[in-house]
């Protein structure tokens, strides 16, 4: 018998009554509210009735809204009879990393309570994704005064990207639903997670990139994974466009972030950062904003918590997107959030060049529902940033870095205070985009007028190779001055 058997056995009855019961599940749009199930969910997964995304629920847990009542029309004294034994639920996840069982490895499919949208757990597609570390970030300690700054790592994950966490739920559901082909628009992170999760599930896949507008280092991912790889000349948001009518047209299940079953395991650094934390929640989390469908699934994750009695309270929720690509920004600043103008998106971080996010209504609900804030970084603090972060010994594409940038905003707004426990979310490895790293350092990545405002801060960690002749006085000399700096 596997080890998570016998651990389920254990189960006081209160907990194995909550998990029969989440063996269904709804989608619910956040537009109109209107629910409906699996099987009656548009090819574009948007509402037939108001075109807004959907989100998934659960009948057996009583609704975020607050109202009393659940899905189902359940009193909220009688839906909470169902809710877990807390300490066994906590208990039966870390049990299972001792496991063998490859969902029980997998840091998404450990907390499967959490997300039962599947039938059979033998349908489930994981690379074992998850268990991603949590920095404590020394240096940024020392530069800020703040000492409980932490980093959460999703560039450890198997693709090297945060995408992971929703590839393994999404196109799990996807084989379950038995379809051959999946397909995605992408600057980069998503196509690679899903080639390699559609060639692990025996599996085609589809990518849609925008013609020279992505770091290479990611595509040659996709390539590698065996996707059939499309450059259209447009940008992301034209892919996007794109490839709506492709599966509108084609039996071709979309796996960009308007895929609810995406964000469902997008949750799941949440519970882990939780976890990690020994069950106390940070003060603050720190997102980059691009499609913005992951500070949304973060939110959904802490605020499940709680409700559930996982967690006493939820962090201040964040979102730094770039200044050339800054959409939610402006929504926030300039109309609070009512509405979103796209804009033509121009940013080297090109994990988050996407000028009309999909999921902006999900963010705002989010940053709303937290306390959170919304702020951007220009091209200078991101490079910057992410230099910063490499010292520490722990590097990241450039889009993560915008956490850090977001990070020095808050507290010098009085946002954040000293006290404050704070984790960035850092969402994709630092060799996604190696050129730009290597134009950093060697002082041709920034425009002059781009790199005056932090000239001294930027030439200060800028570390570029230096050419000798093969000689050893001559390194011992230059290893000289080093120590002397």
């Amino acid at each position: 018998m596997e080890i998570v058997s016998q651990a389920d056995v254990r189960l006081p009855v209160t907990l194995r009554s909550f998990i029969m019961m989440q063996d269904s599940h709804l989608l619910r749009c956040t537009g109109c509210a209107r629910a409906i199930a699996l099987m009656d969910l548009k090819e574009n997964f948007r509402c037939p009735e108001c075109g807004e995304l959907y989100e998934v629920e659960y009948p057996a847990w009583s609704d975020m809204s607050g109202n009393g009542q659940n899905c189902a029309g359940v009193p909220e004294i009688a839906a909470r009879r169902a809710l877990p034994n807390v300490s066994a639920l906590r208990w039966l996840w870390k049990e299972r990393r001792s496991s063998t069982e490859l969902k029980d490895q997998s840091g998404v499919w450990r907390f499967r309570e959490m997300l039962p949208i599947l039938r059979d757990e033998q349908h489930i597609v994981s690379l074992r994704e998850g268990n991603t570390p949590l920095y404590h970030m020394t240096r940024t300690a020392d530069m800020t005064g703040a000492d409980r700054i932490f980093a959460k790592h999703q560039g450890m994950n198997p693709t090297g990207s945060f995408k992971d966490t929703g590839m393994t739920t999404a196109l799990s559901v996807a084989y379950e639903r038995g379809f051959s082909w999946v397909a995605c628009a992408s600057t980069g992170n998503t196509s690679a997670a899903m080639a390699a999760y559609a060639s692990r599930a025996g599996m085609r896949s589809l990518v849609l990139i925008p013609e020279g507008k992505i770091a290479w280092g990611k595509l040659s991912q996709a390539l590698d994974y065996g996707a059939l790889t499309v450059q259209l000349k447009t940008d992301f948001d034209g892919c996007v466009r794109v490839l709506s009518e492709v599966v509108r047209r084609a039996p071709v299940y979309l796996l960009n972030s308007v895929n609810p079953y995406r964000l469902e395991g997008q949750k799941t650094p949440a519970l882990e950062i939780a976890e990690q934390m020994n069950w106390e929640v940070p003060d603050h989390l720190i997102v980059p904003g691009g499609n913005l469908a992951n500070g949304s699934a973060l939110g959904k994750a802490f605020l499940e918590m709680k409700h559930l009695g996982l967690t006493d309270r939820v962090p201040h929720i964040s979102i730094v997107q770039a200044e050339g690509a800054n959409p939610l920004y402006r929504a926030m600043h300039d109309w609070n959030g009512e509405k979103l103008v796209p804009v033509e998106a121009n940013t080297r971080a090109s994990a988050i060049r996407i000028g009309n996010p999909a999921s902006w209504k999900k963010a705002v609900k989010i940053v709303r529902a937290t306390g959170g804030w919304v702020e951007e970084a220009s091209e200078a603090d991101i490079a910057l940033a992410k230099a910063e972060i490499g010292a520490e010994g722990i590097g990241c594409e450039p889009a993560s870095a915008v956490t850090l940038v977001g990070l020095k905003k808050l507290m010098a707004a009085g946002r954040i205070e000293v006290s404050h426990s704070v984790v960035l979310l850092l969402t994709g490895h630092t060799l996604k985009d190696s050129d730009y790293t290597i134009d950093y350092h060697r002082g041709t990545l920034l425009r002059e007028d781009e790199a005056a405002p932090q000239r001294q801060e930027i030439e200060f960690t800028r570390r570029n190779t230096i050419e000798l002749e093969a000689d050893a006085d001559a390194v011992l000399r230059v290893l000289e001055k080093a120590a002397g700096h």
